[in-house]
């Protein structure tokens, strides 16, 4: 994406009374009434979001699903997670994504052979779809309750859409923290392991400074990132890959064994052993 979010709790500094549900009037009513249960969340009804004062964001249902939307005059469009229409849809349409960094990052151009893949780190789920969309088997995990429920519902209505269900049989988003399920694993788990934890993002587009502005609302950054690499590369089978600013120091813990570099983010390897290559 440029993703702005991944496996992370709520942001300390968020308020719960600051983020509330509601709907337009396409929006659906049982579906908004769960979350409010499931989230402890206060249920606002039908409003339109640039009237609400009393909480700055929703997580807010219309015709196109579930978005985290700002409140007020002046605030940007919803984030949501979105696999059938735009940068996905393009992707899926023009390649499933075979030239993007994180399929060089994750060993497809070594390999033939069908990789599962745990995202620890899920967010949106853009990295884990194009990968996905490449044949891999992911296992998605994202801790943050609001995030979590912002990528189910993009999954749920993209395993409507005839070209896309394919790909999301091949996605499986689990509750709860990768970390702790890590920690309580065996031995290799998975083939890859995906870690892209929350960042201050210094990317100055548009669309970046808009998905950071609404995720920021809910979201924090991700401190235990460097117990994430430690407990995933105890449980990787052949590599671990953190995706990073390209700036940025690595996380602590071990040096990568090498890395992959784009223009504003870049992908650090921790080699395990070789890739399989039947």
């Amino acid at each position: 994406m440029s993703r702005p979010a991944d496996s992370r709790r709520p942001n300390a500094s968020s308020d719960q009374a600051s983020l509330a549900i509601a709907r337009s009037p396409l929006g659906d009513e049982h579906q908004a009434l769960a979350l409010s249960e499931s989230l402890a969340l206060p249920y606002l009804g039908t409003v339109r979001p640039k009237d609400v004062r009393a909480v700055s964001a929703l997580l807010f249902l219309d015709e196109s699903g579930l978005g985290l939307q700002l409140t007020g005059k002046a605030a940007p469009g919803p984030v949501r997670a979105e696999f059938v229409t735009g940068k996905m849809g393009y992707r899926r349409e023009h390649g499933g994504g075979s030239g993007q960094l994180v399929a060089r990052a994750v060993g497809l151009h070594k390999t033939r052979a069908s990789l599962h893949v745990l995202d620890a780190t899920a967010g949106l789920g853009q990295d884990a779809f194009v990968l996905a969309s490449l044949g891999c088997r992911l296992t998605l995990f994202e801790r943050n309750p609001v995030v979590h429920a912002l990528l189910a519902d993009g999954l749920a209505r993209a395993a409507l859409n005839v070209d896309c269900a394919p790909v999301i049989e091949r996605m499986s988003l689990e509750a709860g923290s990768s970390l702790e399920w890590l920690k309580a694993a065996g031995d290799s788990v998975a083939d890859v392991i995906y870690l892209d934890p929350m960042f201050p993002h210094r990317d100055k587009s548009a669309q970046v400074k808009k998905e950071m502005q609404v995720f920021r609302t809910v979201v924090g950054d991700d401190a235990d990132a460097g117990e994430l690499l430690e407990a995933a590369l105890r449980v990787a089978r052949y590599r671990v890959v953190v995706k990073r600013p390209r700036k940025a120091a690595t996380l602590a813990g071990p040096d990568p064994g090498t890395r992959v570099e784009g223009k504003s983010s870049r992908y650090d390897i921790y080699p395990i052993k070789a890739l399989p290559n039947p």
